[in-house]
């Protein structure tokens, strides 16, 4: 948390909000969010004031402000990360790290703040990242992005012998999937995650990338998924669709489809929940 879904919802409000509009000071309340920039806090500040903001981008689960100079403010939101939007003079958040003082193209003040409870998430100034910041160069391209090749990730994915939900989670391979999203999309794909990827033929996985795209479609329409008030949208308000989850938090509860309750596992210091029915386990080889 957040996933593709929570962050392209932040990248589209702030798109809507800030672009075209002048950085005119920054203040690092904590140096821990900016921990991954070279420069150090006072860095950081200087290589932002005075920037115009021209577009706001994405690629998996970073976001970044591309800069009319070239460079780019790059994010991610970790376990916790929130970017709002306030009018200036509105209370700081408790866990407020970095603030922004815009100046929008009508001229009035905004403020951009970066908040951050758990300080997993980090703001980085990337030099000459406007197009794609060289530090997420390595990370592919998601299953919303319209350039998405399906049949390289058929291919890629048939070659290993990694269980599915693993391949879903690497963010080499496609980006923007995390636990909460590869739970629900093995649901409806009736798979296993611990199914290896080399047993799986190339419609049931191209069945799978359709599950994907279609629960992460069904996420952005309603906001997102919050299970508490770590995860916002720019004006603060959370996302709804933990109320339509078939699968992930939903141990003991009726599989929709069956009714076998919901069963949970432990998963990379996580947890899965599957189906045990609908979603048998794959035979020993």
């Amino acid at each position: 948390m957040p996933e593709l879904p929570e962050v392209e919802v932040v990248r589209a409000g702030l798109e809507r909000h800030v672009v075209d509009s002048t950085i005119e000071s920054v203040e690092v309340l904590h140096p821990r969010s900016v921990r991954r920039d070279h420069r150090g806090s006072t860095g950081f500040v200087a290589a932002l004031a005075g920037q115009r903001i021209v577009a706001v981008r994405r690629r998996g689960k970073y976001f970044w402000l591309a800069l009319a100079s070239g460079d780019a403010l790059l994010g991610h939101l970790g376990m916790s990360g929130q970017m709002l939007l306030h009018e200036p003079g509105a209370p700081d958040e408790r866990h407020l790290r970095v603030r922004f003082t815009l100046r929008t193209p009508a001229g009035a003040p905004l403020e951009m703040r970066f908040v951050d409870q758990r300080m997993f998430g980090g703001l980085v100034v990337s030099t000459g990242g406007a197009g794609l910041p060289t530090e997420i160069a390595h990370i592919a391209r998601d299953p919303i992005d319209p350039e998405f090749d399906d049949d390289e990730f058929v291919r890629r994915a048939r070659r290993r012998t990694s269980a599915v939900k693993r391949l879903l989670l690497d963010q080499g391979l496609i980006s923007g999937v995390g636990n909460i999203y590869a739970d629900e999309a093995l649901w409806r794909a009736r798979l296993h995650g611990e199914r290896p990827g080399d047993r799986l033929t190339g419609p049931v996985l191209r069945g799978l990338l359709g599950h994907v795209r279609d629960v992460m479609g069904e996420a952005l329409a309603q906001g997102g998924t919050s299970f508490d008030a770590l995860y916002v949208n720019v004006n603060g308000e959370s996302g709804y669709f933990d109320r339509s989850l078939d699968a992930y938090g939903q141990e003991g509860e009726p599989c929709r489809r069956c009714g076998t309750p919901i069963r949970r596992v432990a998963f990379m210091n996580r947890s899965s929940f599957f189906c045990p029915r609908c979603q048998r386990p794959p035979r020993s080889r």
